[in-house]
């Protein structure tokens, strides 16, 4: 049974004294294991009464027998549970493996050699791995007390004089030594599952944010982070994560089914509620400790029938490419550190995994959540599927989070006809206190990270696949792409567009913005991304710009204003207010915006006439996306034709339109908060095609004109249809 102070008793728990085992015992054992010395594959085939006088056959040659791999899975399978069988064990497997209760006896062996083999290697590793790090601190120590100075006299300070806090870390760095001793002894005598080797996390640092600039400008993936320095859990942690994970499942059912008094409707909307934070205490006194001081709670659910069956949905989770694609507005990395379970064969019942994962909104002024937590996927008895995350932050003390994902995860029941039900929670403590002024309505409603969010953007993405499936496309629309072929090649090059869209808009701390001027809301920011031998970009310099403004104005409105072909030379500088056509279209979903284009601008200007705009236009009730990217003619007779789309080179820039919060427009906006938009520009241009050219302050003047210069003409446009 799990308790709240499991975490401080891990070690009580789990490192096993074998200081008073028998010594007669470990000799006999190390005399059995060290009987042969060969392969567990390949063993020698028992003697016979004939040639057991080595003196009667001197040159007689000895068999040997390779096990079927049949045989060595099962014998893999025993050994795990048990290294040592007796007789009779080893007759009763002989007989199910059809082998000799000897040839049992001597894989065993060879196997058990192996095991002490690997243990001996790794206890090696990591004692000189540690030898390392104390001769690096006694260096340090001595550096110190050579440089030591009197506090009185400023003057330099003798051996006996040293500070409090020196003699305080010396007598810690034996303490380490000791404790570094018995450990290893302990490891010694160890026998069981081999061990992997992890790097210490504490030798990468808690640093989270990149600070390598390139000049005055931002670089894009050009140091560690957090995230990065991640490892997997130990050995001694990974019990404590398979209870824990089975816990927050429990805490996850129960928060997804029960109404009042767990949760509350608000008194303004009787379809949004709320939890109750004292009823949740009651209710769950197990879990992940106390909410850390200076962090809030946010929490939410929600329920939506989507047109996906259930095990696609099941997949699309815990497969960490899929589930980062498919819900890339919100995830802006993830990566699976370790895999503790697969599940049953053929499905995820049982899976489990170690994961990482950095949460975003697409605006540089809301800072991500990074969370280290546990995914556990389980079938329940009535058929439903549960996925369920919880925070790990606790197992690793060295870790100073600011966000801690208590249980949360969704519910998926099958429905007819393909399609599921799914109820999702999001609870979380976050300290959200560096997120900008004009987002804070938003992150504080929920919107920007909660349920909401998570249960819409999956309907609209379910909704695509669909479409993407689609086999019975009316040929009577013009524009309409009919082939098979030509509709998934576009649409795979239009799923490309979108994932490098998002992956760089955010405030990820896998990149650097820098602010061109102050601190403002609509400031320009900037960063540089080299890009070398990448058949989807063009090689070069590539600079990116993005800003973020409010507009009194729906969030529907505006994206209707943005995705419209006819209004786009109102805002699209670079289109030389020529006449944009829509030559074809692939349907999204049931929204009409949700679609892909491909549209040409008809300018005068003839270096353009040769291009065409691929556009995905997007929209839910959590907000909006308008992304485009040139292409040429060239490139995209290929993609219509079913060719391969990896190869078009694309820079995709757009608008990220959210709401400002969970008000309504009644008309007259007049602040934040109340019903307008907050809307994202970010534009991706290559300011020179020679990767390791240094960047012109030139082009980042003409890039922020640019930028500014569209936001004015959207504020005026929009302006100018709302009087």
């Amino acid at each position: 049974m799990f308790q709240p102070n499991m975490f401080e008793n891990l070690h009580h728990h789990h490192l096993v004294d074998m200081r008073h085992t028998n010594t007669e015992n470990n000799l006999d054992m190390l005399r059995d294991d060290d009987h042969d010395s060969k392969s567990g594959t390949d063993i020698m085939e028992a003697p016979s009464g004939n040639d057991q006088d080595s003196n009667q056959h001197p040159n007689k040659k000895k068999r040997y027998h390779r096990h079927t791999q049949h045989q060595i899975q099962e014998m893999e399978a025993f050994f795990k549970e048990c290294p040592h069988p007796d007789d009779k064990q080893r007759k009763e497997l002989g007989r199910r493996l059809s082998l000799e209760p000897l040839q049992i006896k001597f894989w065993f062996q060879n196997k058990r050699t192996q095991m002490k083999a690997q243990h001996e290697r790794y206890d090696n590793t990591q004692l000189r791995s540690e030898n390392e790090k104390l001769r690096a601190e006694n260096i340090r120590f001595k550096e110190a007390l050579s440089n030591a100075a009197c506090p009185n006299c400023g003057g330099p300070a003798a051996v006996g004089e040293m500070s409090f806090d020196e003699q305080h870390l010396r007598i810690e760095n034996a303490r380490l030594r000791e404790e570094i001793d018995r450990i290893s002894g302990i490891a010694a005598k160890y026998v069981g599952k081999p061990t992997l080797t992890y790097p210490d996390v504490s030798s990468h640092g808690p640093s989270r944010s990149l600070n390598s600039q390139q000049g005055m400008v931002g670089e894009m993936f050009g140091a560690s982070d957090l995230l990065r320095s991640m490892v997997g859990p130990t050995e001694t942690e990974k019990p404590i994560i398979v209870e824990l994970a089975v816990t927050a499942m429990e805490e996850l059912i129960r928060m997804a089914q029960v109404g009042q008094p767990l949760w509350v409707p608000t008194s303004d909307n009787s379809s949004h509620e709320t939890l109750s934070e004292d009823e949740y205490l009651r209710s769950f006194p197990r879990g992940i400790g106390p909410k850390p001081l200076g962090l809030k709670s946010e929490a939410s659910r929600e329920s939506k029938v989507v047109i996906m069956n259930h095990r696609t949905l099941v997949e699309i989770i815990m497969d960490v490419n899929q589930w980062s694609n498919v819900f890339c507005g919100i995830i802006s990395r993830a990566m699976t550190l370790e895999v503790l379970s697969t599940g049953v064969a053929g499905n995820y019942n049982g899976a489990m995994q170690v994961m990482t994962a950095e949460y975003q909104v697409p605006s540089p002024l809301v800072p991500t959540r990074e969370n280290y937590f546990v995914r556990y996927c389980k079938q329940q008895d009535d058929g439903t599927w549960v996925v369920v995350d919880v925070s790990l932050d606790n197992l690793r003390s060295s870790l100073i989070s600011r966000c801690r994902r208590r249980p949360s995860g969704c519910l998926i029941q099958e429905l007819p006809n393909g399609y599921s039900k799914v109820t999702w929670v999001e609870h979380i403590e976050v300290d959200d206190g560096s997120v900008h002024d004009i987002y804070k309505v938003l992150v504080s409603s929920g919107l920007a990270f909660g349920a909401k969010r998570w249960v819409a953007t999956l309907e609209r993405q379910c909704e695509r696949f669909a479409s993407a499936m689609a086999s019975n496309i009316p040929a009577g629309d013009v524009g309409v792409i009919t082939t098979p072929e030509g509709r998934k090649s576009m649409m795979k090059l239009a799923e490309r567009m979108v994932l490098s869209f998002c992956s760089g808009v955010g405030a990820s701390t896998a990149h650097t913005w820098t602010a061109l001027s102050g601190s403002g809301p609509d400031d320009v920011r900037v960063m540089t991304r080299k890009s070398m031998d990448d058949p989807g970009r063009p090689p070069g310099i590539v600079l990116s710009a993005a800003t973020s403004f409010w507009l009194p104005i729906p969030p529907k409105q505006v994206f209707e204003f943005l995705r419209d072909e006819n209004s786009r030379s109102e805002w699209d500088i670079l289109s030389n207010c020529g006449l944009v056509q829509e030559m074809a279209h692939i349907a999204n979903g049931r929204d009409p915006g949700n679609c892909v284009s491909l549209l040409r601008v008809n300018s005068a200007n003839s270096s353009q006439s040769n291009m065409l705009i691929l556009q995905e236009s997007s929209s839910d009730p959590t907000g909006s996306y308008v992304i485009y990217a040139p292409v040429d003619i060239a490139s995209m007779n290929v993609v219509l034709s079913g060719g391969d789309p990896d190869y078009v080179a694309l820079l995709p820039s757009g608008f990220a339109i959210l709401p400002d919060g969970p008000g309504q427009y009644e008309g007259g906006v007049l602040e934040v908060g109340t019903g307008g938009s907050l809307i994202t520009v970010a534009f991706q241009i290559l300011v020179d095609s020679v990767p390791t050219a240094k960047i012109s302050l030139g082009s980042v003047a003409t890039v922020n004109t640019l930028i500014k210069c569209t936001v004015e003409r959207i504020k005026c446009a929009v302006a100018s249809n709302n009087p």
